[in-house]
């Protein structure tokens, strides 16, 4: 059995179904990320785990123990929020040490436990600041900390990292990570940054409408999406019709279905014999670093490419290009 368990859990707010029969399981140490839009329902199931909202109907198990009808402090499950909810009248040691308190620890334990995971944590040298003395960056670092120490036995972070600038956020990401690693904590991480995800996942579950839309690892949802929604979420893949697939490739017999996804980086200079071509002109071009995204306009048809990003190649405006693409690369959606 796996080490969290998930079964045909179901939850409404009045008319409004948030979640929908939904189950899911995880395994010991996996960091597992819970991705989607807005009002997709991860953070409701988030909570349904946590005990802070009870579910209509389904089951909860943790470590082979059902704890759907438990109350929160009973779980042994931590929780990490994108607002932090550090005490602002406490030091970070004593908001690190407030749950092994809690826990009647003895006052040698918890300094041992409270220096330890500081120091893993990288914020050792501010033990004796307050929150409001600490940049957002140390202050979701204190609160991981606070969240960690009394070892749960699965850990759950609601977008903690979406207050923080791109830079703090990536490295937090990394450090995260490694952490959990380190720790062989489970945790459970919601976003609905399709980029953070990729970045620290075992497995991502993506939701729609209270429901999974598709489960597998980050490379698997992105080179193999079993729907247009997956396809339009993770990435920038190019979305067709059947009439414009057989418009641009002009050949109305070589592919079956009805919609197909196209990554724009699938596009290559050179040709194979498995390879089909397109002719166009470029628009549009945009400089994303090592990346140049362009817009290649074949008949009424618009394609976005991505290729690298070489100065000694430039690509310019209104240019006739020839790409191919291998067969492989065109998704079809039946």
């Amino acid at each position: 059995m796996s080490y969290l368990t998930i079964d045909k859990i179901s939850l409404s707010f009045g008319n409004v179904n948030v979640l929908k029969n939904l189950s899911l399981s995880i395994e010991k140490g996996e960091l597992v990320t819970l991705l989607g839009p807005s009002g997709c329902g991860k953070s409701s199931l988030l909570r349904t785990i946590a005990g802070l909202t009870a579910a209509n109907k389904g089951n909860i198990n943790i470590d082979e123990r059902t704890i759907t009808h438990l109350p929160p402090k009973d779980r042994q499950v931590g929780m990490v929020f994108q607002s932090y909810a550090l005490f602002p009248n406490m030091t970070v040691y004593e908001n690190v040490a407030f749950g092994l308190k809690m826990l009647k620890m003895s006052k040698e334990l918890i300094q041992e436990k409270v220096t330890a995971i500081l120091q893993l944590v990288g914020i050792q040298e501010k033990e004796n600041a307050y929150p409001h003395e600490l940049s957002g960056g140390q202050q979701q670092r204190a609160a991981l900390a606070r969240s960690v120490v009394v070892e749960p036995k699965i850990l759950l972070l609601d977008e903690p990292l979406s207050a923080l600038d791109a830079q703090i956020r990536k490295n937090l990401q990394t450090q995260l990570r490694l952490i959990q690693q380190k720790l062989g904590i489970t945790m459970i991480f919601v976003t609905h940054d399709q980029e953070e995800a990729m970045a620290i996942s075992d497995r991502i579950y993506l939701m729609n409408n209270g429901e999974i839309a598709q489960v597998g690892t980050p490379e698997e949802l992105y080179t193999k999406p079993n729907s247009e929604f997956t396809a339009r979420f993770i990435g920038n893949y190019n979305v067709l019709t059947r009439a414009q697939i057989d418009c641009i490739f002009n050949s109305k017999h070589e592919f079956t279905g009805e919609t197909f996804a196209i990554r724009p980086e699938a596009f290559n200079a050179e040709s194979s014999k498995a390879c089909f071509s397109i002719n166009g002109k470029v628009q549009d071009i945009t400089i994303l670093g090592n990346i140049v995204r362009y817009e290649l306009k074949v008949g009424g048809v618009s394609i976005m490419v991505e290729q690298l990003h070489h100065s000694n190649k430039r690509i310019m405006y209104n240019e006739e290009k020839t790409l191919f693409i291998e067969r492989e690369d065109v998704i079809s959606f039946q």
